[in-house]
């Protein structure tokens, strides 16, 4: 059976070109959306994947009104695959029921994967360099060396009570225990 599924991402747009492309087609029923493609909860989409059976297909006008990203894209269709569900893409002219629209399908996952591999090595590469230059990235540090030793005394002293050493050092008690707690780990490590 020929399931069409629709979407738009907001109010402003209509549904009436993908509806008509669908329905000419030969999709029997059309499950719609009107919502991001981002978002997770789509109730049409879920409405689709509940009522389909090995051997169904699913058709959509193009590809990015199915997913919006590739990763997400890609994952669908691997849940249509395994409910042993066809999908075919109007506009892209893709067909997973046949092998070479499962061919073209598997290329576009090989190019996704590859480029998410490229922007990790490069964001690696990055951090690397950075901390080559003396970055070491993260979040600044909210003492420096000289306020730090200063509210570690004053804790050491026990003259000053938390919240009065966390006032004078304008910071909260998470960051001052924060701070404690590596001090006792440099010390442990030393002795």
């Amino acid at each position: 059976m020929l399931f069409g599924y629709a979407r738009v991402s907001t109010d402003d747009q209509n549904l009436n070109l993908q509806r008509d492309a669908l329905k000419e087609s030969g999709c029997e029923r059309i499950f719609e959306d009107t919502v991001s493609g981002a978002k997770a909860e789509r109730t049409g989409l879920t409405g689709l994947m509940n009522v389909l059976r090995a051997g169904d297909t699913v058709v959509i006008w193009r590809l990015d009104r199915l997913g919006r990203t590739l990763k997400n894209l890609i994952q669908l269709v691997e849940d249509l695959e395994t409910a042993k569900v066809g999908l075919r893409s109007l506009q892209e002219n893709i067909d997973t029921t046949s092998s070479g629209g499962k061919l073209i399908f598997h290329l576009f996952g090989a190019l996704a994967e590859f480029e998410r591999n490229l922007i990790r090595e490069r964001t690696q590469a990055g951090i690397a360099a950075a901390r080559a230059r003396g970055r070491m990235g993260g979040r600044p540090k909210r003492l420096d060396p000289i306020k730090l030793a200063l509210a570690l005394k004053l804790y050491h002293e026990r003259h000053h009570t938390i919240d009065e050493i966390c006032q004078m050092m304008g910071i909260s008690k998470s960051t001052l225990y924060n701070y404690l707690d590596k001090d006792a780990s440099h010390v442990i490590g030393v002795v």
